[in-house]
């Protein structure tokens, strides 16, 4: 039975997503250089809000000091024409033509001790150099019981008395809250939308690039005639793209005709190597055992042999490298698999004095050609027994974690150096520089060949002694209906 289409899993696969999308947004270098652009701007808004600011509220401050400054000087005037009665009279005549209580007058003589105006102390605090100062002032209407800013410049005038002269400013401090307020919020939505147009921005330069980044995967597994895909726009990307995709067709041309040359000349080769071991086998049956040459004959046979391993070694590499055998993946089960192999390499190891390890405690399902991981799991098997001496042991683990599987060969042999270990999967690559012992170098080449080809990884470690490798693939789910056979026992 199928299982539903939405089961319990997908919104926390779906979070884990979202979470990884916006990890690389938030570290593309578009968004980077929108956030700088973001910064940029806003410094731009913000010295033009300011400007704004000091033009309006400024020019209101500017203009309330120069009222100020000129009823100060026509009041000073009055007293110098009049006297004390006659500057009395202006300001109870000022005073009566301000019922709002929107100016403030205050006569006071030295001692600060109010002789006549509209307030009936001489405010708290001092003035300024230039005579200006700011105070509380208290409406005088019955419902208002409010104080509120005022300003006001103090002028001392002949026979020590002083004169303030003030102006009610709440309106224009309410004026500047209000642009101040404006100014803020103009500067956080330029900030918000320029983040957002970064956001953005970096989605569609983050969904392109990563079009281009899927391709060059899929031709990095063996896929050479993937293309970048192009939206005939015309813009950079597009143009990138072409280019791009005019490169790789010409590396495919380039490499199918290296491959070409190398499969005809194997082929070439093995056809004749093929006729000539027959005749050296034909010959070697007629010389008979006693013959002298015998033995020349049977060196020759096996040197022959050895020449078409290797030509029939390049052949699968090159099939394998080209991604044709992707098309027979289907799952596969490796708890079996590695059970096989155990099975086949137990008399090679008894026979060298060895003891072959197996643990596969339950099933392990990939997607994959069975027999090419058959075959370099076997490489691996095979260059473990063979380089493990008398008395040795070799382990073959069977492993993983809920989204990887994990197969181990592990030996206690002589290992291989850890400079060395990212140079053994080249053909023909030997840890033995003067190449005494058998092989050709390929085996390792042929693991890696597959191992590409499955989207898998593979690590060399020291064991200390020996060597460890490790190889891990992507685990898949079992197919319907397949029954979860007991695990193979340890062996």
């Amino acid at each position: 039975m199928s299982p539903p289409p939405h089961t319990p899993a997908e919104p926390g696969r779906h979070r884990h997503e979202l979470r990884v999308r916006t990890a690389k947004i938030l570290k593309s270098s578009s968004f980077r250089l929108a956030l700088l652009y973001m910064l940029m701007l806003c410094a731009s808004v913000a010295v033009l809000l300011t400007f704004i600011y000091w033009s309006t509220a400024g020019f209101m401050d500017r203009q309330t000091d120069a009222t100020i400054g000129a009823e100060i000087q026509g009041l000073a005037e009055q007293y110098r024409q009049r006297g004390l009665p006659g500057l009395s009279a202006v300001i109870r005549e000022r005073i009566a033509q301000d019922p709002a209580g929107a100016g403030a007058y205050l006569l006071a003589d030295q001692a600060f001790t109010p002789l006549i105006g509209n307030l009936d102390r001489w405010p708290a605090g001092l003035p300024d150099p230039a005579g200006w100062m700011h105070f509380r002032l208290r409406d005088r209407s019955p419902d208002q019981a409010e104080d509120h800013a005022a300003r006001g410049q103090v002028f001392r005038l002949h026979g020590d008395l002083l004169l303030l002269v003030g102006r009610d400013v709440r309106d224009l401090e309410r004026t500047r809250h209000l642009i101040l307020d404006a100014l803020t919020w103009g500067l956080a939505i330029t900030a918000a939308l320029a983040l957002l147009g970064g956001w953005v921005l970096s989605h569609r330069v983050l969904r392109r690039l990563e079009a281009i980044n899927q391709t060059s995967r899929e031709i990095m597994e063996g896929d050479l005639s993937r293309r970048i895909p192009m939206r005939g726009s015309g813009d950079d990307f597009d143009q990138l793209a072409a280019a791009l995709n005019h490169m790789l067709a010409r590396i495919e041309s380039l490499m199918a005709g290296v491959r070409q040359v190398s499969d005809n000349i194997a082929h070439d080769l093995r056809t004749p190597l093929t006729r000539l071991r027959t005749k050296l086998e034909l010959l070697r049956a007629a010389l008979g055992d006693d013959h002298p040459a015998a033995a020349t004959a049977d060196e020759t046979i096996a040197d022959t042999e050895e020449l078409l391993t290797t030509f029939n070694a390049l052949l699968r590499i090159a099939r394998i490298e080209s991604g044709g055998r992707r098309a027979a993946f289907a799952p596969v089960d490796l708890a079996p698999l590695v059970a096989d192999l155990a099975e086949l390499y137990e008399p090679v190891a008894a026979q060298q004095g060895q003891h072959l390890q197996l643990q596969a405690p339950a099933p392990a399902w990939v997607i994959g050609d069975r027999d090419l991981l058959f075959q370099a799991l076997g490489n691996l098997v095979d260059n473990a027994v063979k380089y493990t001496p008398a008395g040795g042991r070799v382990d073959l683990t069977l492993g993983g974690t809920e989204t990887t599987v994990t197969i181990e060969v592990a030996d206690n042999g002589p290992g291989i150096p850890a400079p060395l270990h990212a140079e053994v999967f080249r053909r023909f690559f030997r840890a033995d520089h003067s190449r005494s012992t058998p092989g050709s170098g390929l085996g390792l080449s042929l693991v890696a060949a597959v191992i590409q080809l499955h989207g898998a990884t593979i690590e060399l470690q020291d064991n200390e002694p020996g060597l460890r490798v490790q190889v891990r693939l992507e685990r898949a789910a079992a197919p319907d209906g397949e029954p979860a056979h007991p695990a193979p026992a340890d062996r």
